[in-house]
């Protein structure tokens, strides 16, 4: 049965709760810079157009109408929201991260200084590690369209099989490495912004992120993340 007809202020007051559970529903489908008050700010904008354009002579019952609305608001919404998030592009978290990556190294280096071969056999898998992440990462979030990755050669270096074994890699870190590798490449984090989400200090972020690239590069030979 319909719901009867009611002024639409009184429908969308009637109905902030919807609003909530589907914007809780969906959050978990988006990136961790996607804060949940966002996605129940565009779901008010759907509740607000469903209210006022419901017509009860349909048959259709409010919530079920409303909800629908609610639905594709915060999927536009959001959308909108990674695609202006897409400045970290895999050419920006390379240089971002390799930086962080050298300067780190810099700073070890004036600690205990290490001949020039010593070095590159330390920082080069790193920074080789550095590359494939800020590749991989490319890859459009799910549920939505896929990036265009036209004029864009390096997307074609990885395979599908590569993409597999990275994800796999990087699904068997220890839960905090896996943290920061996720926020870092692909919520297109900075290692500051990375510290301050996990609670942690940027030096301790900057070695836990070299730390993570030795395992996921010694993963890479070996099949498996040593520990």
């Amino acid at each position: 049965m319909s719901d009867v007809r009611m002024p639409p202020e009184q429908l969308i007051f009637m109905h902030q709760g919807l609003v909530r559970a589907v914007a809780r529903g969906m959050h978990r489908s988006f990136p961790t810079y996607v804060e949940l008050e966002d996605l129940v700010a565009y779901g008010q904008i759907g509740l607000a157009q469903a209210a006022r354009d419901w017509d009860p002579s349909r048959g259709t019952q409010f919530s079920t109408y409303a909800y629908y609305r609610i639905r594709g608001a915060i999927l536009d919404g959001a959308k909108k929201m990674i695609w202006l998030h897409r400045p970290a592009t895999a050419a920006t978290r390379f240089q971002r991260h390799s930086n962080d990556l050298l300067a780190q190294n810099a700073e070890d280096a004036q600690a205990a200084p290490a001949d020039e071969a010593t070095w590159l056999a330390e920082v080069g898998p790193r920074l080789a590690m550095v590359f494939l992440l800020s590749q991989v990462s490319e890859e459009a979030p799910s549920d939505l369209e896929p990036a265009d990755t036209h004029g864009n050669p390096l997307q074609s270096l990885l395979d599908e099989e590569l993409r597999r074994i990275l994800h796999t890699l990087i699904d068997s870190l220890p839960s905090e490495e896996r943290q920061l590798i996720r926020l870092a490449y692909f919520d297109g984090l900075s290692l500051t912004e990375t510290a301050h989400r996990l609670g942690i200090s940027k030096a301790w972020a900057s070695r836990l992120h070299s730390r993570c690239l030795d395992r996921l590069a010694r993963g890479l030979r070996r099949g498996q993340v040593t520990e």
